[in-house]
């Protein structure tokens, strides 16, 4: 009999395969998204339909849920726990997906994959940070958002290559998914529990055993000010930016298709283009940069440059020029935006006993907004027209950009202990040390 994790997975090795947590979200999430007008097509789906796909997948509610429960079982059980179980749930739910035969079953599927997809997000950003060395934290939590940005550029090409086998293409694609996390899963059974959160552990277990008490994590987490100023911007960056950001990202090749006259295959070609943009500037500049240079100026560029592109979008013609202008500004701002800049912030402004917890809420706030976005999209295109939508997408990206501007956080090359220093006062671990002595 082989066993399982009997060697292990350390290093980048071990960064990339937590990483790959955001490329099969991402991947699911385009999959679904490439399809649409497929699966429409195949199951006869109303407006009301679409919206309830996109409301409750790995984009949206289903995620959120997932966060939620991953986030509390991840501080309390350990980073390594959810790489046990979460992608054994994924698989499960992209196989139904890959075989559905009708909507009740697409729809299972798509919740069971968003579940398991919103409960590894939040452990996988905590685990990379936890484990990079402190001066190329950027890079490391990068690597996530680069995974988040291959998954997109490699489903896209796919469903291209695969648009002359038409819903069969599409689940071949989901297979793919299949593949690709049964291997993410095996390799992760080699990962080390991370050492930030084990001490952490020992040294809540010491307060247990002196008799200390001290706060729910929940309650603290509200009732310090430096934590509900951390939320406050995280949310305000991340949930804003992914409104427009987590809608176009289920909703742009229906956009193409239904607004701009766009082929199925043209829609896809026009976004894997995007997202391998997205790829190179999330290499090229958040991972290279993201440890040297300004983060605040980093951030504003690429919020800019996002909010350029969607005034091109909705104020423009629907033509191949302003399309291409559109895809090259988005597609290179999302490489240095708001989803790589919170992973990172995320992670290093929460203290460890509840810097899962911390992000998986947050998730859940993020994603149960674009699930109501989502839901109401579809209806607001069809009532209102495309335009009026854009002009609700660009302000959100305007109050994104504001926030993350005047709120940008300075942690870089600091360690995690560090920050905490900094943000909560003295570290409870030499607290607890001087008690003892």
């Amino acid at each position: 009999m082989v066993k399982i994790g009997s060697k292990n997975t350390t290093g980048w090795k071990a960064t990339i395969s937590v990483a790959m947590a955001n490329y099969i979200e991402a991947g699911s999430i385009i999959a679904a998204a490439s399809s649409l007008t497929l699966w429409q097509a195949y199951l006869s789906i109303d407006s009301i339909g679409v919206g309830l796909l996109s409301a409750l997948s790995a984009n949206a509610f289903g995620a959120a849920v997932g966060a939620l429960i991953g986030g509390y079982l991840c501080d309390k059980y350990g980073r390594k726990f959810i790489y046990t179980y979460d992608l054994l749930a994924y698989m499960l739910g992209v196989a139904l997906i890959a075989g559905s035969v009708n909507f009740p079953m697409l729809l299972i599927g798509t919740v069971i994959t968003g579940i398991a997809v919103g409960a590894g997000v939040p452990a996988s950003w905590t685990y990379i940070a936890e484990e990079a060395p402190h001066k190329k934290r950027a890079a490391h939590v990068g690597t996530a958002q680069l995974a988040w940005s291959i998954g997109p550029a490699v489903t896209f090409l796919l469903a291209v290559l695969f648009a002359p086998l038409g819903l069969l293409g599409s689940r071949i694609i989901f297979i793919h998914l299949f593949i690709i996390a049964l291997i993410t899963w095996y390799i992760r059974q080699g990962l080390p529990e991370s050492t930030v959160w084990k001490e952490g552990k020992e040294r809540q277990e010491r307060e247990r055993k002196a008799g200390t008490i001290s706060k729910s994590a929940l309650k603290e987490l509200f009732s310090l000010s430096v934590n509900r100023e951390a939320l406050f911007l995280l949310v305000g960056i991340y949930l804003f930016w992914n409104l427009t950001s987590g809608a176009m990202g289920y909703f742009m090749p229906y956009i193409y298709e239904n607004v701009g006259g766009l082929s199925n295959q043209q829609a896809n070609l026009l976004q894997a283009l995007l997202w391998t943009l997205t790829v190179l500037t999330t290499y090229f500049v958040f991972m290279k940069f993201g440890d040297r240079f300004s983060r605040r100026f980093i951030f504003g560029l690429g919020a800019v440059m996002g909010i350029v592109a969607w005034l091109i979008l909705t104020f423009s013609a629907m033509n191949w020029f302003s399309l291409l202008a559109f895809v090259i500004l988005w597609g290179s701002a999302a490489g240095i935006g708001a989803q790589a800049f919170y992973g990172l912030w995320a992670s290093e402004l929460f203290p460890t006993k509840y810097r899962a917890g911390a992000q998986g809420f947050m998730y859940f706030l993020v994603r149960f907004g674009i699930g109501i976005w989502s839901f109401l999209l579809p209806t607001v295109m069809d009532t209102l027209g495309f335009q009026t939508a854009g002009i609700v997408m660009i302000g959100f990206l305007v109050v994104h950009c504001i926030i993350g501007i005047l709120l940008a956080p300075n942690t870089q090359g600091k360690t995690l202990e560090e920050i905490e220093d900094e943000r909560f006062g003295q570290p409870e671990k030499t607290i607890h040390e001087n008690e003892l002595i």
